[in-house]
């Protein structure tokens, strides 16, 4: 066990982990980047992940956030 997480365990955090956060920060980092003129390939590249597939795997879906871009595009095509 790492030292991080037997910190954790110490003071009650049950299933946190340093791993658990950087998933967290990675997801939230996939979803604002866009907001900065980023792409996912700069969240690869901010955690250091050769293979894109990686960062993918990191990244939480958002089925509220799917449906708010289909309806942003189709906003768009009937313009």
């Amino acid at each position: 066990m790492n030292v991080f997480a037997s910190w954790c365990k110490a003071i009650g955090l049950l299933g946190f982990s340093s791993h658990s956060e950087r998933r967290a920060l990675i997801t939230k980092a996939a979803r604002k980047i866009s907001t900065a003129g980023g792409s996912l390939r700069d969240v690869q590249m901010l955690a250091g992940h050769s293979p894109l597939a990686v960062t993918q795997r990191y990244t939480d879906g958002n089925s509220e956030a799917k449906m708010k871009v289909i309806e942003l595009i189709r906003s768009e095509d009937e313009l």
